[in-house]
């Protein structure tokens, strides 16, 4: 089945005011499927606070694919007959095209997407549309639809965290021969090559996707008749509805199965990581794109203007990305304080487990296709690093490891080129700017060979052991990503 690929839906401001995918909401005001036990109809304040439905039409899709492989499972189990199931399944392929179309009117009686639909398939086919919940719960039903959701999303995640990573790539292929400080504490600290540091980041996004990964396989289990709580009365065979379904596992305990939302917890967990890297590197765009370190130029159709400063070029979509990444925490933080409490089985809290995925989802999603396409347009200004490279003492591990080549103990080479530097700021030179008889002034332990260690190129390549930041080892390390990116989008 196609992925279906929801459009973001605004939050209402009032429940009397939600703007629906599908058009306007129907003045008639249906039967509620479990009014037999009531005496007073719904107050129409608790109809507005309790509904749902704003939020969970956007799982219509997978509502329907769910309802539909029950149906064939209730016709295996000798509870509709080949006809019946036909007719529903018919039925419930107009309804989804209503969907898509946005021409389904929701009743007032609409709790949720799953009763919407019902609604909907009983006006359509007649009484047989009520036996279409026969052997299942909206408990389960909804737990289902999550997880048809997440299956798809998560291979979208994946995607596009794959995209991000292709774009640093291209980066990194161009700028192996460029050099910038590398920092510590914000501290100018040892010369790297631009494409090392470029996959750095490379390396945090396929982390996540391995959790992505991970999260996927505990996602991928079936739910499915389990009922409200404690299963089904009828013969219903689960291992037939999974394998319709696509999927390889089934849940084993049907209080569990119904009530828990770790799955959830998990993917917020991982879209929070995600957005933790993504805003680092926001961080990282906002202070090299400034004019204090003007390291690299974001492309004009990424930034904005001022209103009242003509000059102005602001970073406003590594900002927005940095500030969003508190919104998807908030998230997690929601979901987890939601489940803290509840006994088993299924509470109405549930209901708002929706909200917090779908946005944050979302916002991960936008997040990661903007960059995508951002950092395949980033300039570097290589004048700029090829001087800042050249200053700051970057070099000054460089000569304390000679020395210690030379038979000088570290601690003893930390402190001898601890005073050279002190006497390079007292007067205002650089290291590459001392000579041999500069550096004999400070120990007699430095020779001519001392001279080689401060360049910048031989700084870098030495480093060549696997993890390093020479230029043969990031090249390699270059070819190495672009076949792994290749090979997984081509399967």
């Amino acid at each position: 089945m196609k992925a279906f690929q929801p459009t973001r839906q605004k939050k209402a401001s009032s429940s009397s005011q939600v703007k629906q995918t599908s058009q306007k909401k129907s003045p008639t005001k249906s039967a509620k499927a479990w009014e037999g036990r009531f005496t007073e109809a719904t107050h129409a304040l608790v109809e507005r606070f309790t509904t749902s439905l704003p939020i969970d039409q956007r799982l219509f899709e997978y509502d329907i694919q769910g309802s539909m492989a029950h149906c064939q499972t209730l016709e295996k189990a000798k509870v509709l007959s080949k006809t019946e199931c036909q007719k529903l399944i018919r039925g419930l392929t107009r309804v989804r095209s209503e969907l898509r179309e946005s021409q389904l009117p929701f009743a007032d009686s609409d709790e949720d997407i799953h009763m919407a639909v019902e609604r909907r398939l009983t006006e359509l086919i007649g009484p047989l549309g009520g036996k279409l919940h026969t052997g299942r719960s909206r408990n389960d039903q909804v737990t289902l639809d999550l997880r048809l959701y997440l299956r798809d999303q998560l291979q979208v995640l994946n995607g596009q965290i794959q995209a991000v990573q292709s774009a640093f790539v291209q980066q990194a292929n161009q700028h192996i021969n460029t050099f910038l400080p590398g920092y510590t504490h914000l501290q100018r600290a040892q010369p790297v090559s631009l494409a090392h540091h470029f996959l750095a980041y490379v390396e945090m996004l396929e982390r996540d996707k391995g959790r992505v990964n991970d999260a996927l396989r505990r996602v991928n289990v079936m739910p499915l008749g389990s009922g409200a709580l404690a299963g089904s009365n009828y013969p219903t065979d689960r291992t037939f509805t999974a394998k319709l379904l696509n999927f390889p596992a089934l849940s084993q305990n049907s209080l569990d199965a119904v009530s828990d939302r770790d799955y959830v917890v998990e993917v917020l967990s991982i879209l929070s990581l995600i957005m933790m890297h993504l805003s680092r590197l926001s961080e990282e765009l906002i202070l090299w794109s400034s004019q204090e370190f003007a390291f690299v130029e974001l492309p004009d159709g990424f930034c904005t203007g001022s209103s009242m400063m003509p000059q102005k070029k602001n970073p406003d979509v590594p900002e927005l990305i940095r500030g969003k990444t508190g919104r998807v925490y908030g998230q997690l933080v929601t979901l987890l304080t939601t489940l803290k409490g509840l006994p088993l089985s299924y509470n109405r809290d549930l209901q708002e487990d929706k909200e917090p995925l779908f946005d944050a989802m979302q916002t991960v999603l936008d997040s990661l296709t903007i960059y995508a396409e951002l950092i395949q347009r980033l300039t570097v200004h290589h004048e700029v690093l090829e001087k800042a490279v050249g200053s700051g003492f970057l070099l000054a591990t460089e000569l304390a490891d000679y020395l210690v080549q030379e038979g000088v103990p570290f601690r003893e080479a930390h402190s001898i080129v601890g005073r050279l530097v002190q006497t390079c700021i007292k007067n205002k030179q650089e290291l590459r700017d001392l000579s041999l008889v500069n550096l004999q002034a400070i120990s007699p332990r430095f020779t001519k060979k001392a001279l080689t260690f401060l360049t910048v190129e031989g700084a870098i390549d030495r480093k060549a052991q696997i993890g390093g930041t020479a230029r043969k080892q990031v090249a390699r390390q270059v070819r190495s990503w672009e076949q792994r990116l290749k090979k997984k989008t081509s399967a």
